[in-house]
């Protein structure tokens, strides 16, 4: 589909050849590629040939193997890595043939980088924060809950920036959805760890399969070992010697008061 402004002169020659340079805007559809969004590079094809006449009527020559790029206007969006262009004849019927040019264009990723890779990385880097805090602060749930819910703020976007279709998914939609299944197992492992924590043995009784499995078989594959029994008495008998041996107070302002 095309739209001619003003109407132009074509230039014969004397051995028959037409030269008809039309200022005209093409407009064409091409299937767009986002299986590596916004690292992607899309191949729009365009075809020039006659429906009417046929090759003995009108044979159509390519001048260059490469479009000229004279009138191009560099875009803030796209760069164009290569316009190839060919004749192509077919060998069953060579009745018709046609030009074909291929505009090889490469998405430039730097507004993507900045304004969506990396704030996702360094939203992701805190989920491992979530494993530093110690169980008692109250916030571990609460850090985990608002990278997950700033993680699919951003999987909307990207829906809304890259086009429709099931054919593929984006590289950057695969990265958010496997760190979002990281960041829930961590939800998962936080609310194990903040349940064990809060226990104490009044209110439960341990498992023989977990004092199995975390007092025998996992300290062996992790190189622990259990302090004995008489090195942790001997520890305790130190520690309540020294607090026997530091001097109290005899009075107290409070008991100074009195007199």
């Amino acid at each position: 589909m095309y739209e001619v402004s003003f109407y132009s002169n074509a230039v014969i020659s004397y051995d028959g050849s037409i030269f008809w340079l039309p200022p005209a805007i093409y407009k064409s559809a091409c299937k767009i590629e986002v299986k590596h969004f916004p690292f992607d590079q899309q191949n729009c094809t365009m075809k020039f040939r006659s429906w009417t006449y046929d090759r003995t009527e009108i044979d159509l020559v390519l001048k260059s193997d490469v479009a000229s790029l004279d009138d191009f206007t560099p875009s803030g969006e796209w760069d164009i890595v290569a316009l190839p262009g060919r004749r192509n004849e077919n060998p069953d019927d060579s009745t018709y043939v046609d030009i074909t040019y291929d505009f090889i264009i490469r998405r430039k990723p730097l507004f993507y980088t900045i304004n969506l890779i990396i704030p996702c990385i360094l939203i992701t880097s805190l989920a491992i924060l979530v494993f530093y805090l110690p169980s008692d602060c109250g916030e571990k749930m609460t850090l985990c809950i608002s990278v997950l819910l700033a993680l699919t703020v951003f999987l909307l976007l990207i829906s809304k920036i890259v086009p429709p279709t099931s054919l593929d998914v984006p590289l950057v939609g695969k990265y958010l959805m496997f760190t979002m299944v990281l960041v829930t197992f961590s939800i998962v492992t936080s609310v194990c760890v903040l349940n064990v924590h809060h226990r104490s043995p009044t209110t439960h009784t341990m498992p023989p399969w977990v004092r199995t499995l975390f007092l025998r078989k996992l300290p062996a594959l992790l190189f622990m070992k259990q302090p004995r029994q008489n090195c942790a008495r001997q520890r305790l008998r130190q520690r309540r010697h020294t607090q026997e041996r530091q001097p109290r107070p005899l009075c107290s302002w409070a008991t100074l008061g009195r007199f």
